[in-house]
């Protein structure tokens, strides 16, 4: 008796084997076609659309667009009801919305009409999770409504299916508040840079008259190199070796995508604690940051050693509001670059006192702080949200009932 080399998983009981995987035994499997009716949206109508919503024009137009969850627009006649679906099918396509209202679909978004009790919530939930639409034509990326037809889906009774849509719900209101007040305090942040980086507004207790300087007579320029990359043993884990991708995602640098070997960090160019790292070549001009310890980078990056009258904190925010400023220097070039001289003849304007430049810094660092803070949350959510869909979506945990253990 030859015995198989495979070890088969026994099924735990109260689920079934099925063509997409294991499921609780009293969930279903079912083609999108035999749930929906699914069609491609229509030819806009012109003369009934708006680019506002009002009395007139209240209902949404949907296209294949991913910003702003497709909205193109408004109209006066909604061709489709609520409860329904929406599946991008062009360019990136398959990424599915449920829409709660009446609304109008345009140029080849796929609309799926329920033709039984479904909630389009979790149907949409399922989609963009457990199924992947794959591409069928060359060129341009397209899914047509026969092609989507013939995709499985499983799910619970329509009670289940709501209790597990409401849960995901709870948590898209919360990341989308966090989402919003995020941009809300950047706004905020943006508008205090404005006034207190150009002297508009003074904090209490400071007075006087600013400065215009140049940024090399305040600071000294240097730029970075990178150990030669024939060498492997130049690169290891022990120390940061900064390039682009490790600049703008905050204003210290906590970690870098690549790292040098004691020897390779020997042989570069070493950057003190406290300089500021701006990318001055490439499609990722203006990106900044502040090192925190003794590092290195490529040669993509300038390094801003400030003098010891003025402040690199400050600094670091007066190059993050002219960034714009700075990146037009580059001009039409094929590959853009803003060279050292140029950069170094970057006009600054601050006050003449250390004590108002480090007081301006703290002001915009204690809105950055509270900014990352919200942003770790809302990561925290995201992957909450996560996990939960992995479960939830498959019924390997069930609201209320036995669990797939």
């Amino acid at each position: 008796m030859i015995m198989s080399s495979k070890i088969i998983k026994k099924i735990p009981e109260g689920y079934k084997p099925t063509e997409i995987g294991v499921i609780p035994e009293d969930w279903k499997v079912k083609r999108l076609d035999k749930i929906f009716s699914i069609t491609a949206g229509r030819d806009l109508i012109k003369e009934s659309y708006s680019q506002i919503r009002d009395n007139e024009h209240p209902f949404p137009i949907y296209s294949n667009s991913l910003e702003n969850k497709g909205l193109y627009g408004y109209t006066g006649i909604a061709r489709y009801k609520k409860n329904s679906i929406t599946i991008t099918a062009r360019g990136t396509i398959g990424r599915s919305n449920a829409r709660d209202h009446e609304f109008d679909a345009i140029g080849r978004l796929l609309v799926l009409l329920p033709k039984e009790k479904l909630n389009c919530i979790f149907i949409s939930e399922y989609l963009n999770n457990k199924v992947s639409f794959s591409i069928e034509s060359t060129g341009v990326p397209q899914l047509t409504a026969p092609q989507a037809s013939k995709y499985f889906v499983s799910y619970p009774n329509s009670e289940e299916q709501t209790a597990i849509a409401t849960v995901l719900s709870d948590n898209d209101a919360l990341i989308e508040h966090l989402e919003k007040l995020i941009v809300k305090k950047k706004a905020i942040k943006q508008g205090a840079m404005q006034q207190l980086l150009t002297g508009k507004k003074r904090l209490p207790g400071f007075s006087g008259e600013w400065e215009v300087k140049k940024l090399g007579d305040i600071a000294q320029v240097l730029t970075g190199n990178t150990p030669p990359t024939n060498d492997k043993s130049n690169y290891g884990e022990d120390y940061f070796f900064v390039s682009p991708a490790d600049l703008g995602k905050s204003k210290y640098i906590h970690n870098t995508e690549k790292k040098l070997s004691k020897k390779g960090f020997n042989i570069s160019r070493k950057f003190p604690p406290n300089s500021i790292l701006f990318t001055c070549i490439g499609s990722t001009i203006g990106k900044l940051g502040i090192a925190p310890i003794e590092l290195t980078s490529n040669q993509q990056i300038n390094a801003v050693l400030p003098n010891e009258k003025f402040s690199p904190d400050f600094l670091f925010y007066s190059l993050d509001y002219i960034s714009p400023r700075i990146q037009s220097l580059a001009g039409e070039q094929a590959v853009p670059l803003v060279n050292k001289t140029e950069f170094e003849r970057t006009l600054i304007v601050l006050p003449t006192i250390k004590s108002e430049q480090t007081a301006i810094a703290t002001v915009l660092s204690e809105i950055d702080t509270e900014i990352e803070k919200l942003e770790k949350k809302l990561d925290k959510y995201r992957k909450i949200k996560t996990g939960m869909m992995q479960q939830l979506l498959t019924g390997k945990i069930r609201l209320g009932k036995n669990n797939y253990e």
